[in-house]
């Protein structure tokens, strides 16, 4: 079969037409799936139900290797869109905050402060902004599957309780290493620290970094606990995932298996984005439990205080209103006020 294909392909190549890389139906024995968390995280184990399903809906013909912790692009977090371009992944659950470098307008789930509450990250996805950002995806040669959550990203410290911008002066905080969340901080009088989420781990526990930013859902599975003991609630930004599949690994799967593909995605990120939001743990509200098992100190900011540091980063806000495109940024603006009312 195989000797058949390439024989093909090389008498399509001599009379001129292009050669298909991967024949339709034609599978290869192992799909990559690249991710830059652990299994231990609810975005982790949606990789593994995700590869299961599959195998087990396809009869094994459709057989996805996880490759957690950032393997396939060596810690270098911010790479792994052009990674599933490119197709030395076929398949990733990736932040937004990652692809964001590649794809500017995803930015838009970073702008500071838009975002309070999951209804109206919801309304956006589900409107005329997600459905333009999932184009533009398919533009550059990755399908997207489902949207999934990572989360609220909110802060952590070892210093003190952050209340007020004026909390945040001095303090060395990592970011992730995009451009809009270094702007942010350092607007705020932090010291933004831009670090792969595998050099940051380091630097917490040789107590190089005052704070971090991430979701709740990070800090027990990387015990950031043990290094700071403050965490404060603020909701600055949002950070979606996207289960996607690069074009060409698409193209080769035939119609029957991608209706399966397609309906196993929406499955298992619904249960994901489910988990991630609970943040079950022990059937214990996940902040609760780290105030109650890990004895950290958590700041709930009141609607006043978190207006106050909204105000502060409005500049950077309206900057990348520009670089993301205003048009987008305001129709997500009137999605979000209509899902408040």
């Amino acid at each position: 079969m195989n000797r058949r294909i390439v024989v093909a392909a090389v008498a399509s190549f001599l009379l001129g037409a292009p050669v298909v890389a991967e024949p339709q139906g034609v599978y290869k024995p192992e799909f990559k799936m690249s991710l830059v968390v652990s299994e231990d995280t609810a975005w982790g184990r949606a990789a593994v139900r995700f590869a299961s399903a599959l195998r087990h809906r396809t009869r094994g013909r459709i057989q996805v290797k996880n490759y957690f912790g950032g393997t396939l692009f060596a810690d270098r977090q911010t790479t792994e869109f052009r990674l599933l371009q490119q197709g030395d992944a076929d398949f990733a659950i990736g932040s937004t905050v990652n692809w964001s470098p590649q794809v500017k307008e995803l930015n838009l789930f970073a702008m500071p402060f838009l975002f309070s509450g999951y209804g109206e990250l919801d309304a956006v996805q589900a409107g005329d902004p997600g459905i333009r950002l999932f184009k533009l995806l398919e533009q550059k040669s990755v399908v997207p599957l489902a949207w999934g959550e990572n989360g609220f990203r909110e802060l952590t410290n070892a210093k003190r309780p952050v209340r007020r911008p004026e909390d945040l002066q001095g303090l060395n905080v990592r970011v992730v290493g995009v451009p809009i969340f270094v702007e942010m901080f350092r607007v705020l009088g932090a010291n933004p620290v831009s670090m792969n989420w595998g050099e940051a781990l380091i630097a917490l526990q040789r107590g190089r970094l005052d704070g971090q930013e991430n979701p709740l859902g990070l800090i027990i599975p990387y015990r950031i606990w043990a290094y700071h003991r403050h965490v404060t609630l603020w909701r600055y930004a949002i950070d979606p995932l996207i289960l996607a599949i690069n074009a060409k690994t698409w193209s080769s799967l035939t119609p029957e298996d991608q209706s399966v593909v397609r309906a196993v995605a929406a499955e298992v990120m619904g249960l994901q984005k489910k988990e991630a939001r609970e943040g079950l743990h022990h059937d214990m509200a996940l902040p609760t439990a780290l105030e109650q098992q890990y004895g950290m100190v958590v700041v709930r900011l009141s609607p006043e205080e978190r207006q106050a540091f909204r105000q502060r980063v409005r500049p950077v806000y309206e900057k990348w209103a520009s670089e993301i495109g205003v048009e987008m940024v305001r129709r997500a603006e009137r999605i979000v006020e209509d899902s408040r009312r």
